[in-house]
C-alpha cells in the first residue's frame, strides 16, 4: 500500500475538507462536455495554487478502465523509469493498479520500483481529482527520473502500444508545471513557446524550446511520453483549456510558476 506523502501539505489531509477544496476547484473550470481525451497535461503545485487548471482536465475527462499517471522525479530516488504496482491511498479512499496492463510493459525502458514513488507528490495530488469524479477505475503511476527525448518517446512507445495490444480503455496523463520562478512576463513568454509546441504534439519541437530558452518546466520528459502514447491511442491534436500562474493567485509577479491545462484529442 503507498500512503498519501503530501496529504496536509499539498492538498487537505481531512477527507471533508479535500472534497470541499475539490468543489471549489471543480466550479471554478469553465462549464463544458466530456471531450474524447487521450491524453492531457496537468499541473502538480497545491491544490490553493493549480487545482483550478488542474480541474479544467478533470471535469472533461470521460470515463475510462485506467488512468495512466506518468511525472518527473523530485526526489531523485529509485530507478530512471519506475512504475508503481503498489494500490495508492488517498484520503477518499484506495485507488488499484492495473496489474495487466503492469505486466505489458515488463521487458521495457520501465521497470518496478516503489522506492521511486515514496515521497513523490507529482502523481500523488492527481489522484484524488479522478476520485471525484469516477468510481472503479484503476490507475498505473510512473515516475520518470530521466527525461530526455528518446528516453520519453521510449516511455510513451511502450505505453501506448501495451495498452493498444490489451484493447485498454485509458487516458494518458502527464503531470508537469511549467516555468518556476521567473518574473510573470517571462513566464507567460516561454510557457507560451513550449505549449504551442505541446499542442502540436511535436516532440522534438518541445525538446527544441525547452533546451533553447532554458525552460525550467519540470515534466517535459513526462509531457512528451504522454504526447507519444497519446498519438498511439488516436489522439490528433492537442487543446489549451487554460494557463495561469501561481501570480495570478497570489497577486506577486515577480516570480512565479506557470500552470497549463491540456487535452489531447
Amino acid at each position: 500500500m503507498r500512503r498519501p506523502a503530501v496529504a496536509g501539505q499539498f492538498y487537505p489531509r481531512d477527507p471533508e475538507e479535500l472534497n470541499e477544496e475539490l468543489k471549489v476547484a471543480f466550479s471554478d473550470a469553465a462549464a463544458g462536455e466530456a471531450l474524447p481525451i487521450r491524453g492531457a497535461v496537468v499541473p502538480h503545485a497545491g491544490y490553493v495554487y493549480s487545482g483550478a487548471v488542474a480541474a479544467e482536465v478533470y471535469a472533461r475527462l470521460p470515463k475510462r478502465e485506467t488512468y495512466v499517471l506518468i511525472g518527473p522525479n523530485h526526489q531523485g530516488l529509485g530507478l530512471p523509469v519506475a512504475l508503481s504496482r503498489d494500490t495508492w491511498m488517498t484520503p477518499l479512499g484506495v485507488a488499484e493498479c492495473d496489474l495487466e496492463l503492469a505486466d505489458a510493459l515488463m521487458g521495457s525502458i520501465i521497470e518496478v520500483d516503489e522506492s521511486a514513488h515514496l515521497y513523490e507528490h507529482s502523481l500523488e495530488v492527481q489522484i484524488p481529482f479522478l476520485q471525484a469524479r469516477f468510481k472503479g477505475f484503476k490507475i498505473l503511476p510512473i515516475c520518470m527520473g530521466l527525461q530526455d527525448e528518446e528516453t520519453a518517446i521510449e516511455v510513451g512507445e511502450a505505453v501506448g502500444e501495451a495498452a493498444k495490444s490489451l484493447g485498454r480503455d485509458c487516458t494518458v496523463i502527464a503531470s508537469s508545471d511549467f516555468t518556476h520562478y521567473e518574473h510573470q512576463e517571462e513566464a507567460r513568454r516561454k510557457d507560451a513557446q513550449v505549449i504551442e509546441a505541446i499542442l502540436r504534439m511535436d516532440v522534438a519541437a518541445v525538446y527544441k524550446t525547452v533546451y533553447g530558452l532554458n525552460l525550467t518546466a519540470c515534466g517535459y520528459g513526462p509531457i512528451s511520453a504522454t504526447i507519444t502514447a497519446s498519438r498511439i491511442l488516436g489522439a490528433e491534436s492537442g487543446r489549451l483549456l487554460r494557463y495561469s500562474t501561481s501570480g495570478d493567485v497570489i497577486g506577486d509577479f515577480s516570480q512565479v510558476v506557470g500552470y497549463g491545462a491540456i487535452a489531447f484529442v
